[in-house]
């Protein structure tokens, strides 16, 4: 089962790499982490995706909520979530293909960021379902290279 997790920690060297020590020893894979600065000075929050048990999720966050830099750690998972990825992707591009890849583009609310005589390069924030859909639609035409973030997100609501 997915879950994502979410942490508030302390921003400072080594933070990531303790935590995700703590995965790996538990031999649970980490499928996307994102990390960055909040509305608090020195505190970032890292969302953490992983495919886990229940079990085992409870199991992590018990022994990562007892790490000194920790000072906040929710399992998202239990709550209704706005969640979204930002992808980054490039095309091959013809002048016959120009055309439809622009309408792909347009059906999927990517922005055009750039674009040369043989590529064309788009991004896209929207929920990982989303985003996975444009790169198999993409895929097709050519995907010279792209680059995701991983998925980050709030509770929504009061919560």
């Amino acid at each position: 089962m997915r879950h994502t997790i979410s942490a508030l920690v302390q921003n400072e060297p080594g933070v990531l790499a303790e935590l995700a020590a703590v995965f790996q020893h538990q031999g649970i894979n980490i499928r996307s982490i994102s990390c960055g600065e909040t509305e608090r000075e020195h505190v970032s929050r890292m969302i953490i995706c992983v495919e886990a048990s229940p079990e085992q999720v409870r199991a992590i966050t018990n022994e990562i909520s007892t790490l000194p830099f920790v000072l906040a750690l929710e399992d998202l998972s239990t709550h209704e979530l706005i969640d979204r990825e930002l992808v980054m992707i490039k095309v091959r591009i013809t002048k016959d293909t120009v055309s439809q890849i622009l309408q792909i583009f347009e059906v999927f609310r990517a922005h055009v960021i750039d674009m040369g005589n043989e590529t064309i390069s788009a991004e896209l924030s929207a929920p990982q379902g989303k985003v996975a859909g444009l790169i198999r639609t993409l895929d097709q035409h050519g995907i010279v290279s792209l680059s995701r973030t991983g998925l980050i997100a709030l509770t929504r609501g009061d919560a």
